[in-house]
C-alpha cells in the first residue's frame, strides 16, 4: 500500500511580486484537486520572502507578505536573512503574530537562551493516512548582524546534530527547510543522510530535477518567483519506508494569467505609497544626484553619514542614491524610491596606513560603471566613490591625504564611516579583514531622513 505525498516550495521571492497572483491560484488550484483526491499536499517557503526593497514590504514591515502566504495556504515556513537582519528586533518578533502557518527553526534565539514565542524548532504534519513528515529549518548565522539586534544566533550543524536524530525518531519523512545555500545544503545531506528531503535557498540556486547526494534529494528554485518547485514522494505504508523521490520546477511564467494580475503589483506600491506618504522634508531647491560626478546631494549623504557614526570620515558609492529629489515636500516614499537599499551603516577602525590603502584601492575607480546586483544593492550601477572629510592631493605613491584638513598620520587610528556592503564584499578585501561596528536596525536612508529633517525641515517640524 503506497501514499503518493505533494509538496510544493519557494525560496528567495525578495517581494517579486508579478508572478504571485498565479503561483497563488495555481497553489489553491492544486490543493483543491490533491486534498479532493484523499491525497496530501505540503507548501513551504524556505526564506527571504521579504524584502523591504519593496514598498509594500516597506510600509507593512513585511505583515503584508506574511498575509499573501497566508491566503496562499502555506504549511510552514522558516526564515532568511532579509526576514532575520532587515528588521528591528521588535518587527522581527511581530512578523508572524498573523500568520496561520508554523515558523520552524533551529539557530535562533532570545538574548535569554529561550525561543521566540513565534518559533518552534521543529513540527510534524500528519497526512491523510497518518504518515508522519518532520520539518525543521535552519538559516545562515550572521552573528555580526544579528547580536546588535539583540538575536543570539547558533551554529546550524550543531543545531542539527542535536535535534535531527530527536525527530527523526518521530516521523516517516525528515524534511529540512534549509536557508544556507547550495554548500551545505550538500554538507547537510552528507553529515545526516537520513535526512529525506532538503529545501534549500539564499545563494539561488536552480535545481531542475533536484540532486541526489548521499540519500537526500535536494531541490531549490532560483529567486523572484520565476519558478515553483514540485517535489513528489512515495511511501511505502507497510514497509514504512519512502520509496520514491522526484523534484521538478514549474516556470511561473507558463501558469495560466490570472484576472487583474498586471495590475496587482501596482496596487501593491500603491498601497505601500499611501502608507509612506509621511512628509519628512521640505526642499526649497531640487536635489540631484549622479552616480559618476559629485553632488550636493551624494555629497550630504556621505556627511550625514559620518555625523551619525561620529567618524573622523566616510566613503560611500554614488550608485547607492538611485534618483534626484524634487523641490517641496519629500516623504518617506520619495526617499524609499531612491534609496531601497537594505543596508547599514557602518564603522571600520584603521591605521593612517590601511586607510592610505583603501584610499589608493577606491581611487581605481574601476567599479564605477559596475551593473551591481546582491550585497543588499538594490540600484543600478556602482558608481564614483564620494567622500566626505577627505581630501587628496597628487596621483599614485606621491598622493597626499587629508584628513578634515589635516595631513593623514600613518599610524594614528582613524574611525571610518561606510556601507555594510563594503564590509563583507570583496571591492575592497583589506576592509574584511578588519573588525567592524554595525550600526542596526538603521538603513542608509534611516540616515538619509535623518539628516534632511535637520537640513530642510518641514514647517510644523520640531527639528525647525
Amino acid at each position: 500500500m503506497f501514499e503518493k505525498i505533494v509538496i510544493y516550495h519557494t525560496n528567495d521571492l525578495h517581494s517579486h511580486f508579478k508572478y504571485w497572483p498565479r503561483i497563488e491560484q495555481s497553489l489553491i488550484r492544486e490543493r483543491n484537486e490533491i486534498e479532493n483526491e484523499g491525497r496530501s499536499m505540503f507548501l513551504f517557503d524556505i526564506g527571504d520572502h521579504v524584502d523591504r526593497f519593496h514598498p509594500f514590504t516597506e510600509a507593512t514591515l513585511g505583515q503584508g507578505n506574511i498575509q499573501l502566504m497566508n491566503k496562499s495556504g502555506y504549511n510552514a515556513v522558516t526564515i532568511g536573512n532579509n526576514e532575520g537582519i532587515t528588521l528591528a528586533h521588535e518587527h522581527l518578533d511581530t512578523l508572524y503574530k498573523e500568520a496561520t502557518f508554523d515558523c520552524v527553526l533551529l539557530n535562533l534565539y532570545k538574548l535569554n537562551g529561550n525561543r521566540p514565542n513565534w518559533l518552534k524548532p521543529y513540527q510534524v504534519f500528519q497526512t491523510n493516512s497518518g504518515v508522519k513528515v518532520g520539518v525543521t529549518g535552519v538559516t545562515i548565522n550572521y552573528t555580526s548582524f544579528y547580536e546588535p539586534l539583540d538575536w543570539k544566533i547558533t551554529d546550524p550543524f550543531e543545531e542539527l546534530a542535536t535535534w535531527l536524530p530527536v525527530i527523526r525518531e518521530q516521523v516517516d519523512i525528515l524534511i529540512v527547510l534549509s536557508h544556507l545555500g547550495l554548500t551545505d545544503d550538500e554538507r547537510i545531506a552528507n553529515e545526516f543522510p537520513y535526512v529525506d528531503v532538503i529545501l534549500g535557498g539564499h545563494t539561488h540556486h536552480l535545481l531542475p530535477n533536484g540532486k541526489i547526494v548521499n540519500n537526500s534529494l535536494l531541490c531549490c528554485t532560483g529567486k523572484f518567483g520565476f519558478y515553483l518547485g514540485k517535489v513528489e514522494l512515495l511511501f511505502d505504508k507497510k514497509s514504512r519506508k519512502l520509496t520514491e523521490k522526484h523534484a521538478s520546477l514549474i516556470d511561473t511564467k507558463e501558469l495560466p494569467e490570472t484576472s487583474g494580475e498586471e495590475q496587482y503589483n501596482s496596487e501593491l506600491e500603491e498601497r505601500g505609497r499611501k502608507l509612506l506618504s509621511q512628509p519628512v522634508a521640505f526642499l526649497p531647491k531640487r536635489l540631484e544626484t549622479n552616480w559618476f560626478q559629485e553632488t550636493e546631494f551624494n555629497n550630504l549623504l556621505c556627511r550625514a553619514l559620518t555625523e551619525w557614526c561620529d567618524a573622523d570620515c566616510s566613503f560611500i558609492n554614488a550608485g547607492i542614491l538611485i534618483d534626484d529629489l524634487q523641490q517641496g515636500i519629500v516623504t518617506e516614499y520619495d526617499i524609499h524610491q531612491i534609496c531601497p537599499h537594505p543596508i547599514n551603516p557602518c564603522t571600520i577602525k584603521l591605521q593612517g596606513s590601511e586607510l592610505k590603502e583603501v584610499i589608493l584601492q577606491t581611487l581605481e575607480d574601476k567599479y564605477t560603471t559596475l551593473e551591481l546586483k546582491g550585497f543588499g544593492f538594490r540600484g543600478k550601477v556602482f558608481g564614483k566613490i564620494i567622500y566626505d572629510n577627505l581630501t587628496f592631493t597628487g596621483e599614485g605613491a606621491a598622493i597626499q591625504i587629508y584628513i578634515k584638513g589635516e595631513p593623514l598620520i600613518m599610524d594614528e587610528l582613524y574611525t571610518v564611516a561606510t556601507i555594510d556592503m563594503f564590509a563583507f564584499a570583496k571591492f575592497y578585501p583589506s576592509l574584511i579583514r578588519k573588525e567592524k561596528n554595525f550600526f542596526l536596525p538603521e538603513f542608509i536612508r534611516d540616515i538619509l531622513k535623518w539628516k534632511l529633517r535637520i537640513d530642510y525641515p518641514c514647517p510644523s517640524s520640531p527639528y525647525k
